[in-house]
């Protein structure tokens, strides 16, 4: 029987993480006008970005070792994270002025939200025991809206003006930090857990858990480089075309790309509720995949072609990210579903730094046109992973036993 006051939960979790993940993006969308204002070189720019990730997987790793998420309360940490995530954001407005403090600090930023995201989803599987493709999809749906919430910033009065960016997402991320403490513990949530070094080893050792992992790590290999690129991509291709590849035209194409994930989520969530994880993982990551291929060929197509285009792609890279997440919870030890959580993204970060980085390297030998052909890679390892579990006993665990 589902709790009556779930669905209230829900809403305020997913407020609060799309407001407090605005963060992650918030330097990326403004890094034009810093690069030009602190005279950064083109790899300086990329590390606003890299940093994060970097910052992410550090944190998430620490939280991991020291079973944070499962020792302290979530909705404290996951405030007290949000409020010092803002609170590097708006050091770099009102102070910084060179390269070398903004990366420290946008690391610090990621160290941060390392604190938010998994603590969130494990508030949502204290309340949610069905249903739960749902509620971490809609989780994961509020988070991609609030990772692509800065460019939106941007588009509609922050170019030019990076500091509007910056103190906006802070502002955003407080709000969101502070809301989470509405919440209560959930009726399913596992009660806090002694600290226990051991828990990660049986962890990795899982064979169902390491596969749901597998298909994370094939999806993440492709999300935060067509994330963090896309915008370029898009000033690019709409040049080669001929049009007005204008920053604020693409500003808003990338939030649009972007933010559509958060539907896709959503639905996917829904969708794999009713026919089991494995499938709707796979056939997400087939959409996508071919999309990274399909993104040379559309290359310098009119905008009528192109922007559906990047909806789709921008709908279906996303749709697979939560319940990559939900399967985790289901198959981990239960008192430690936490910790399983912060490991599964920090190993699934730390491959995105890679890859963010490897996009830059094709560009300069290919040009754009192919940039994200060697990401579709990653769909492919990731599908196999989750087809892989689909045949073994341990799929029964996932939703309600459908797989």
């Amino acid at each position: 029987m589902s709790h009556p006051r779930r669905r209230r939960v829900l809403l305020v979790i997913a407020i609060a993480e799309l407001l407090a993940m605005s963060l992650w993006f918030s330097a990326t969308a403004a890094a034009p006008e810093l690069a030009a204002e602190w005279g950064l070189t083109d790899a300086e720019t990329a590390w606003l970005t890299i940093a994060v990730q970097l910052g992410f997987v550090v944190g998430a790793l620490l939280s991991s070792a020291l079973t944070l998420s499962d020792v302290l309360r979530p909705r404290h940490l996951f405030a007290g994270s949000a409020v010092a995530g803002a609170a590097c954001t708006v050091t770099i407005a009102a102070v910084v002025e060179t390269a070398l403090p903004a990366i420290a600090l946008r690391f610090l930023t990621g160290v941060a939200l390392a604190g938010v995201y998994p603590p969130g989803m494990k508030i949502l599987a204290g309340w949610f025991e069905e249903g739960r493709g749902f509620a971490i999809g809609t989780l994961v749906g509020a988070l991609t809206v609030g990772s692509a919430l800065p460019h939106l910033i941007r588009a509609i009065g922050g170019v030019g003006q990076p500091r509007v960016v910056l103190y906006g997402a802070a502002g955003l991320a407080t709000v969101g930090g502070l809301l989470v403490l509405l919440v209560e513990p959930g009726p399913y949530q596992a009660p806090a857990a002694p600290f226990d070094p051991g828990a990660i080893g049986r962890i990795l050792r899982d064979r169902g858990t390491m596969l749901a992992n597998g298909g994370y790590f094939g999806h993440m290999w492709e999300l935060y480089a067509v994330w963090t690129w896309i915008p370029a991509y898009l000033v690019a291709s709409i040049a080669t075309n001929g049009g007005d590849g204008s920053s604020g035209l693409a500003s808003l194409l990338a939030f649009g790309t972007i933010g559509v994930g958060g539907v896709g989520a959503v639905v996917a969530g829904s969708a794999a509720d009713r026919f089991g994880r494995t499938m709707v993982t796979s056939a997400s990551m087939a959409v996508s995949g071919l999309a990274c291929l399909a993104a040379g060929f559309l290359f310098g197509s009119p905008l009528v072609v192109l922007v559906p285009f990047v909806l789709v792609w921008g709908f279906a890279i996303v749709a697979d990210s939560a319940q990559f997440s939900a399967a985790v919870s289901e198959l981990a030890e239960g008192s430690y579903v936490g910790t399983a959580l912060t490991l599964q993204t920090a190993i699934g970060f730390l491959l995105t730094t890679v890859s963010i980085q490897l996009i830059p390297v094709v560009v300069d030998a290919v040009g754009w046109r192919w940039a994200f052909a060697p990401l579709a890679v990653g769909p492919l390892v990731g599908t196999l992973s989750m087809q892989w579990l689909r045949r073994l006993p341990e799929a029964a665990s996932l939703a309600g036993g459908r797989g």
